[in-house]
This record gives structure tokens, sequence and C-alpha cells, in this order.
């Protein structure tokens, strides 16, 4: 496994959200975390990252201990969030924007290189490259920050929440464009609030509720469990 949880606990002012969480991630998969509001599902992102420290349980990566690790060195290390809300400069031209994405680089051939590589990946970078990137459409943003979020060529990439409050059409180009990132063979941990899409855009599928996983399987193997429909009408999953 590339990336490991096991009995994780975390939260915020004394309280935990997560209440034992244990996850593994193989190489070259997407996994989407589902569950209704106040899962913990954005928890784990955050602890992932480094913005949460755990209080107790182990997390590695690629063998190695994430436990204790700054969100920088976690950075270093390949492990890249894309946050749910917009992230980008507005004042900054969107070649700036992406730039930065490099900032732990100091080879500059190589950035170079990325730069070029995005860019063949995603169009909008190079037509918009001198434009502000508050000019863009809200979903010409989120292109923008996956695109950004390759500029470290990350071994994991985290998605919080990439859909939320798109339109139709943008959403379209959304998934259009994580399908893009899977073809291209990166490790995706996606959470998704639109279960049935994300799920089917995923290996595997997780559920929580009340900060404990509750169903792990196929995303075909969550998305067809009867208690599923139950979980988002406010019920919760039985324990049989």
């Amino acid at each position: 496994m590339l990336l490991q949880l096991r009995d994780v606990y975390a939260g915020y002012d004394g309280g935990d959200i997560l209440k034992g969480v244990d996850i593994a991630i193989e190489q070259g998969t997407t996994t989407c975390i589902v569950g209704p509001n106040g899962a913990g599902k954005s928890t784990v992102l955050r602890v992932l990252s480094g913005l949460l420290k755990p209080r107790k349980g182990a997390i590695s990566f690629d063998g190695r201990s994430l436990v204790g690790l700054s969100p920088r060195q976690i950075l270093t290390l390949g492990i890249v969030q894309v946050p749910q809300s917009h992230s980008l400069f507005p004042s900054m031209t969107v070649h700036e924007n992406i730039e930065l994405g490099a900032y732990l680089l100091k080879d500059a051939r190589l950035i170079r290189n990325r730069l070029q590589e995005i860019q063949a990946l995603f169009p909008l970078v190079k037509l918009r490259a001198r434009e502000k990137a508050g000019s863009l459409s809200g979903g010409q943003q989120r292109l923008v920050e996956f695109a950004r979020c390759l500029m470290l060529d990350p071994r994991i990439i985290l998605l919080d929440e990439p859909s939320m409050g798109l339109d139709p059409h943008t959403f379209k180009h959304v998934i259009e464009t994580i399908r893009l990132l899977q073809s291209n063979g990166r490790t995706i941990v996606l959470v998704e609030q639109n279960a049935r899409t994300g799920l089917s855009l995923a290996n595997q599928g997780i559920v929580l509720e009340n900060g404990q996983v509750r169903l792990t399987g196929t995303h075909t193997e969550v998305l067809n469990n009867p208690e599923i429909a139950r979980l988002y009408l406010g019920g919760t999953l039985s324990n049989t």
C-alpha cells in the first residue's frame, strides 16, 4: 500500500472528529470518501496534508511515517491538496499562479519542462497565461488549481469537493479533468458530496459516518449497497 491510516483519531479543540479511522490506498488508484456532513471526510484530507495533527494512530506513506511532519515536509514527499475553496491569487496572472506551484523546486530547467507538460495537458493554462486569475470563471479557476498542483509532480493528489458550486457544464469539465489525471497514472484521494459521481470515478469507495469507516469496497459494491440510500437520507448504516 502506498498510503495507510491505522486507528487514527483527530479533531479540534479537544474533540475527536475521526475516531479510529483505518484506510489503505494503493498506488495508481482513485479512492473516493463519501458520507454525510460532519462525518469527517475533509478532516481525513487535513490529516494527510499535515494541516491537522492526529491525536492518536499511525499514518504511513511509502513506508515512512507522516505523523509529526509539517505540511511543507509532506508536500515535499509528494502529497498535494487541491482545497475545497478557490485558492488562486486573483490579482496575479494564471502563469504566475502556476509558477507558485513549483515554489519548492530550485531547478529552472525542470520548472520549464513541467510547465510545458502542464500546458499540453491544460491548454487553458497557455491560452490565458497573461490574464488575471480573478478574471476566470469558477470552473476555469478550478482547472488552473489542478494544473498548479502538478508542478510538483505529486505522488498523491488530495481533492476536496472539486465539484462544489459548479454549474453542470463546468462540472462536466472538472470530471473530465479528474479522468485525465487518472489516465496519467495519478493516485487520487477524492472527497465528494455528490456520492454517485465521486464513486463512479473511483476504484475504491469509503463511507464515513460519525468519524468512523462504516463501509469499504469497490465503487460498485458501495453504490449498490442498500444501506447507502438510508445513510444519505439521514439514517445510519446498520451494524450487521
